[in-house]
């Protein structure tokens, strides 16, 4: 075993009963309403003092249990992600304060299943020694390989890409500086089929890429490539065995392109307002299809469909006029449906869930947890 199992108590809370609502402040980076081993969904959200989660009640259910409150002091940032194992990490930035002023560092917890308590926040440090460098690392990004070693990335000082790793029984190595220069705050880590980890930063000077050559290697950086990604707006869907799709919004065009390494940018329309365009990938109709949606530019969701590698046959968008604060969130449910999340302007957090029939049709009614 890599760590203790998911029925281990050590180091475990169940998350404190509210007693009174917690209000809804946004949402976490990454994929934030996962699948579990059970086919039930997990979803999360932020609130002051840590985050809030609602849990299906059955696989493929309606009826969701929660808010829960998972407490997590001083979090300034909190990104989800899910190894192959369905355990879900939180890689979460904080501040607290210290006989010289705020300091920051990183934090790490799991939740091996779903419904089942969350571990005790682990500190990671930070890779700054200085105290006031370290309040300018920026949020943290992460990826979890075939292996299920975790990955933390984050933005240094002077906006150049570092690297921690969870080494072999369960401890963590060095913080490592992969260089890198003039990055956006916002990176996106990916895991392949085949257990390669690649990141993709945008940055000043264009795109910029590190990628492993083996299961357990070194990153490495790839050759940068002159296209210009509008920041926070990136994500990466595999599409086809390690081979990496990347969506992002044209910072020149204020389009949205898709990208596969050995091409150019293709446009795939779109509306995009601010933040990521998220995908995921399902059979429609006995096609492999991909999934888009994304905050357009008039504050309504948009979903986008497309054959798999196959945007220059045309993305079919509609608008669901559903107003739609920070970025969205999609997932299969237990029963392989489509489910959509989202984040209304009244900070409430509502779902979707696709209806039986042709092609990708949603339920009109959302259901607000």
């Amino acid at each position: 075993m890599r760590r203790r199992g998911p029925n281990s108590a050590s180091g475990t809370r169940a998350p404190a009963p509210s007693s009174a609502p917690r209000q809804v402040h946004g949402t976490p980076h990454g994929r934030w309403m996962p699948l579990g081993k059970d086919g039930r969904l997990t979803l999360y959200a932020r609130t002051d003092g840590g985050l809030l989660r609602w849990t299906q009640r059955s696989a493929g259910g309606d009826r969701w249990d929660g808010p829960q409150f998972v407490p997590v002091a001083g979090l300034t940032d909190v990104t989800v992600v899910q190894g192959a194992n369905a355990y879900v990490h939180f890689l979460g930035r904080r501040e607290r304060a210290g006989a010289d002023g705020p300091k920051a560092d990183y934090v790490h917890a799991v939740q091996y299943q779903t419904g089942r308590p969350v571990t005790a926040w682990r500190s990671l440090g930070n890779f700054h020694r200085e105290r006031e460098a370290g309040l300018k690392a920026g949020a943290p990004a992460g990826a979890v390989d075939a292996q299920g070693t975790v990955f933390v990335f984050a933005r240094n000082a002077g906006r150049g890409l570092q690297m921690r790793r969870e080494g072999k029984g369960g401890k963590w190595g060095a913080w490592q500086d992969l260089k890198g220069a003039g990055l956006a705050a916002e990176l996106v880590p990916s895991v392949t089929a085949s257990g390669l980890v690649e990141v993709f930063a945008p940055s000043d000077s264009g795109v910029q890429q590190w990628r492993q050559d083996a299961p357990d290697g070194p990153l490495v950086t790839a050759q940068p490539s002159q296209f210009y990604a509008l920041a926070g707006s990136a994500t990466a869907l595999e599409t086809a065995p390690d081979r990496l799709t990347y969506y992002w919004t044209d910072a020149n065009t204020a389009g949205v392109v898709a990208y596969r390494a050995g091409a150019w940018p293709l446009a795939v329309g779109g509306y995009p307002g601010d933040g990521a365009v998220v995908a995921l990938r399902t059979p429609l109709d006995g096609y492999d299809c991909t999934v888009l949606a994304q905050r357009g530019a008039g504050g309504t969701l948009l979903i986008g469909v497309c054959g798999t590698e196959a945007e220059q046959g045309g993305v079919w968008w509609s608008d669901t006029t559903k107003e739609c604060v920070g970025d969205p969130a999609l997932a299969l449910d237990g029963h392989g449906r489509v489910v959509v999340a989202m984040r209304g302007r009244d900070g409430g957090v509502s779902v979707a869930r696709q209806e039986d029939g042709p092609g990708l049709t949603l339920s009109p009614h959302w259901h607000r947890l």
